[in-house]
């Protein structure tokens, strides 16, 4: 296991879960690691880890470090990065950050930045476990590996029980997150224009017609069509609601695969769930489905030298 340099940072929620957060980094320690930013997990202030000047310091830290860490780690999502976007050194991020190999890495809220990062810095991330799901008990076997798997090594395979496209063949810049945030930036200066895409979505409790909503949002306003792909994660805890009369999650994705425009690929193991896989936001892939087995190959990313 690498004895990687991991630096926290609470862009969101506070930690109201300290013996998670304790948790996972006693395996961080154990693996070799060093920890540090420590602090964050300390910080509270209403519902988020730290007032929005600590928490924008703790991203514009990363352009001003003597030395950067192997990996900044998001303790954990919630809501909060928003209000922070204006407050971020675009220009000083790029210059630190764009050429560098530091793994940032996070999901859920964490979307927000990322987002903004690659549409005003170029700076390549990850969608990928948040410091509260490494210290999940029980203990996460299966993201623990794939997050090591990827950030070790300059590409990374994932395959899972693909469903919706029979077959597929398609390359592109990877990128995507939470489908709530990410349609909630639609429209501003942080979102990003890319083209021929391969975009990711999950979300989590969020009732079904409204999964289906933001998804026509993305339909709309055309960020749909210029995408090769749409490629959907765990939508977890997404019930109906006592009006819906039968209509639930597999009526809204159905009617999804229906209307998207784009092929359309089911199953992903990534989201608020057990299996995370870690996607690196902006870098290059290629989707393949054929058989009933989907395989995402990645790589062109950040990493660090572990």
């Amino acid at each position: 296991m690498p004895n990687a340099r991991i630096r926290l940072i609470a862009p969101s929620g506070y930690a109201h879960d300290p013996a998670v957060m304790a948790r996972g980094v006693a395996r961080l320690r154990e693996a070799g690691c060093s920890v540090e930013g420590l602090e964050v997990l300390e910080r509270a202030e209403l519902r988020f880890a730290g007032s929005d000047s600590e928490r924008a310091r703790d991203i514009n830290a990363l352009a001003t470090l003597d030395t950067l860490p192997d990996i900044a780690l998001v303790t954990r999502g919630g809501y909060g990065a928003a209000r922070l976007l204006a407050q971020l050194d675009y220009d000083a991020l790029r210059e630190r950050l764009a050429g560098s190999s530091l793994a940032l890495v996070g999901h859920s809220d964490f979307t927000a930045l990322q987002l903004a990062l690659y549409a005003r810095s170029g700076v390549r991330t990850f969608a990928g476990p948040l410091l509260a799901d490494l210290g999940a008990e029980p203990a996460p076997t299966f993201t623990w590996k794939h997050f090591w798997t990827t950030l070790c090594s300059d590409a990374t395979v994932a395959t899972w029980p693909g469903t919706g496209e029979a077959t597929l063949d398609a390359q592109g810049t990877l990128w995507g997150g939470n489908l709530a945030v990410l349609c909630s930036l639609l429209g501003t200066p942080y979102f990003p224009a890319i083209e021929g895409g391969i975009l990711f979505v999950e979300d989590l409790a969020e009732p079904p017609y409204r999964i289906e909503r933001l998804f026509y949002q993305l339909q709309l306003s055309g960020v749909l069509a210029r995408q090769r792909a749409l490629v959907l994660g765990d939508f977890h805890a997404c019930r109906p609601g006592p009006r819906d009369n039968g209509y639930d999650l597999e009526a809204a994705l159905a009617q999804l695969q229906r209307s998207a425009g784009v092929p359309v690929v089911r199953g992903l193991p990534h989201g608020h769930a057990d299996r995370q896989l870690t996607l690196p936001f902006g870098g290059q892939a290629r989707l393949r489905v054929a058989g009933g087995e989907a395989r995402l190959e990645c790589s062109h990313y950040p990493h660090p030298s572990l």
